[in-house]
């Protein structure tokens, strides 16, 4: 009969995992200057309670949830118009930097030519550039160009996200089953037509997927966007703090909510209709 074993064989590799984790975090909490003490500070105790205290009852006059309307509308309008914007630029985008639809993997058995990664790299090379800079950097740099408003914000969100969607298209599409886009190229058909109806057929659920899941995303950049003066509601969150009127900002934050799960809902329905 076998004995069972006094001690964990991994407890010296897990500990020897966690004192590294910790050497290496110590360093960046120091850095990062975190402190809680600043929250046990009487006064500024005081101040948060005071601001907390204004959020009830929300700000509901008429005047008020008429404007709370339009910058809700105009959150949407942002988010939608910049994914629309982003659809456009990542899939023509990601076909070129995807290797899914590229001949060489049909008559070459699958090993690339210098040729097709010479055309690939600017490619991907344009898609990094895109998404390496935040939205929120994007606004800022829009909004000293075309001003203060909501274009600069669709703009922000097409520039970014387009970057992130058209990355994980190509990566899609290479992850599906090839074999019909490959059949349709060596039939000697388009590289649109391959595409069409050789790789959107398998790849469409991860696609629609991510792109309600980025949707999502584009809802909540939006309103951070707002602080820079890129319109919708976060503008208007920022207005009311700069007023100390906390029934607004409390107001404008349940609005933000019920935006955000009312998005989820219909990602919920599009992904049970679609996918």
């Amino acid at each position: 009969m076998l004995k069972p074993a006094l001690r964990d064989p991994a407890a010296l590799p897990r500990l020897l995992i966690a004192i590294v984790a910790i050497l290496l975090l110590w360093p960046g909490i120091q850095l990062s200057e975190l402190s809680f003490s600043g929250l046990a500070n009487s006064e500024n105790a005081a101040s948060i309670s005071s601001f907390l205290a204004d959020f009830w009852p929300p700000a509901h006059d008429a005047a008020f949830l008429q404007l709370l309307c339009r910058a809700t509308l105009e959150t949407l309008a942002i988010a939608t118009a910049g994914m629309t914007l982003a659809l456009l630029i990542a899939l023509p985008v990601s076909l070129l930097a995807s290797r899914a639809l590229s001949l060489s993997a049909v008559h070459r058995h699958g090993r690339p030519s210098w040729l097709g990664q010479l055309l690939r790299w600017p490619a991907r090379g344009l898609l990094i550039v895109l998404r390496s800079i935040p939205e929120i950097v994007w606004a800022l740099l829009f909004v000293r160009a075309v001003g203060l408003g909501p274009t600069a914000g669709v703009l922000a969100i097409a520039i970014t996200y387009s970057g992130m969607l058209g990355k994980v298209y190509a990566e899609i599409y290479e992850s599906v089953d090839q074999r019909p886009a490959h059949s349709l190229l060596g039939a000697g058909s388009s590289r649109l037509t391959a595409w069409l109806y050789g790789v959107v057929p398998n790849a469409a659920a991860e696609m629609l997927s991510y792109t309600v899941y980025r949707w999502e995303c584009a809802i909540r950049a939006s309103v951070v966007m707002g602080f820079v003066g890129a319109g919708g509601l976060g503008q208007q969150i920022d207005l009311s703090m700069r007023m100390f009127a906390g029934a607004e900002v409390s107001s404008m934050l349940l609005t933000f909510l019920l935006l955000v799960l009312l998005a989820d809902l219909l990602s919920r329905v599009l992904r049970r209709r679609f996918l």
